[in-house]
């Protein structure tokens, strides 16, 4: 056989072995929260050493877009840190369940030269921040909380989220809940109107704005702040004490609600009671529809969901996430067995 001959065998052997592999590896796609994106991506990458036939797309939109493709099909499972309301579930085109992932803190972050880590911040100051009635770094409720440090007499420049986001949502629901004014006034949701401050899309573009901007103060996922060495402030809690985000913090934040989750997972751990309590934790969840069409993707996406209950879990803490509670995860496996076909076909193995 003649030497080009051969090398024509060979690539056509090769690009038929590349094409194969190639078929064998099912995408799955998924957009939404920048919150959880650090631990997702970890996962993701993980995943494949577990099934190397299944590969992830996921964008990290916000948990508005999060929501609005998974409501509109275009992608194959959704992320959202604010779970859905009553009337985006009726508006869906089928039954979405929220399955919990992890759980962390959302913490403000800011850009004051002379100041450390560890401002202290009270509910009612922070709420005044951001409906723009504090609007000096050495404003009288900052210096009370803060003997000792040494506050400008400058603008606080706030930053908010621009797009629709969970971390948004989080955030808002804490302000709610501890200032009638914010809640009459501006409300929570995944997007308010903001009645101060500069936009920057996605927890990186907070976490950028805030780096670049002196005198700014924003609020980004704990994770955020750490990896671009940004300092962060410590809260009063329910309890009257200053509670500094951590892994426990947020633990302690979530304990109180284990026994009494609901069903649907859908549940706020913002401004929780206890001295250990950080203020202003949330839980992120992942959205899949109940019926699922096709068989294949399907399989594979609850077998995802049963891996990351399962072993994804272990990996939450270094990446500054808080795993899921033991009753939490063993609830929210029961209900992985819930994805089924839309003949009712079970798509999870016993």
């Amino acid at each position: 056989m003649a030497f080009t001959t051969v090398v024509r065998v060979l690539v056509a052997v090769f690009s038929l072995g590349w094409a194969t592999s190639a078929q064998a590896q099912l995408q799955l796609n998924g957009a939404g929260a920048t919150f959880p994106y650090p631990i997702y991506s970890k996962w993701f990458s993980l995943y494949t050493q577990v099934d190397p036939s299944v590969r992830f797309n996921y964008q990290s939109i916000g948990s508005g877009g999060g929501i609005k493709q998974i409501m509109e099909r275009t992608t194959d499972f959704g992320a959202t840190d604010g779970p859905m309301t009553d009337e985006q579930m009726r508006a869906a085109p089928r039954h979405i369940l929220h399955f919990p992932t992890v759980m962390g803190a959302v913490v403000l972050t800011y850009n004051v030269e002379g100041v450390p880590k560890g401002l202290r911040l009270t509910p009612e100051a922070i709420a005044d921040v951001f409906l723009g009635k504090i609007t000096k770094w050495n404003d009288p409720a900052l210096v009370a909380s803060n003997p000792g440090t040494s506050l400008p007499n400058r603008d606080i420049v706030v930053v908010h989220r621009s797009d629709g986001s969970g971390t948004s949502y989080i955030f808002t629901d804490y302000l709610s809940k501890i200032s009638k004014e914010w809640r009459n006034k501006v409300g929570k949701g995944t997007s308010v109107n903001w009645p101060v401050g500069l936009g920057g899309k996605g927890n990186e573009g907070v976490t950028g704005l805030v780096k670049q901007t002196p005198l700014s103060v924003g609020y980004v996922e704990l994770i955020y702040a750490l990896s671009n060495d940004l300092p962060y402030a410590v809260v009063k809690n329910q309890a009257g004490t200053f509670v500094t985000p951590s892994l426990d913090s947020v633990t302690a934040a979530a304990s109180g609600f284990s026994a009494s989750m609901p069903e649907d997972f859908r549940v706020s751990i913002t401004d929780a009671p206890g001295p250990e309590a950080y203020p202003i934790s949330g839980m992120t969840w992942l959205l899949v529809y109940e019926k699922q069409e096709d068989a294949e993707k399907g399989k594979k996406i609850v077998q995802f969901l049963d891996w990351m209950l399962r072993d994804g879990q272990k990996s939450a803490p270094d990446l500054h996430y808080a795993p899921l509670p033991a009753a939490v995860v063993t609830k929210a496996r029961a209900a992985v067995r819930k994805v089924t076909l839309l003949d009712g076909t079970p798509l999870l193995d016993k």
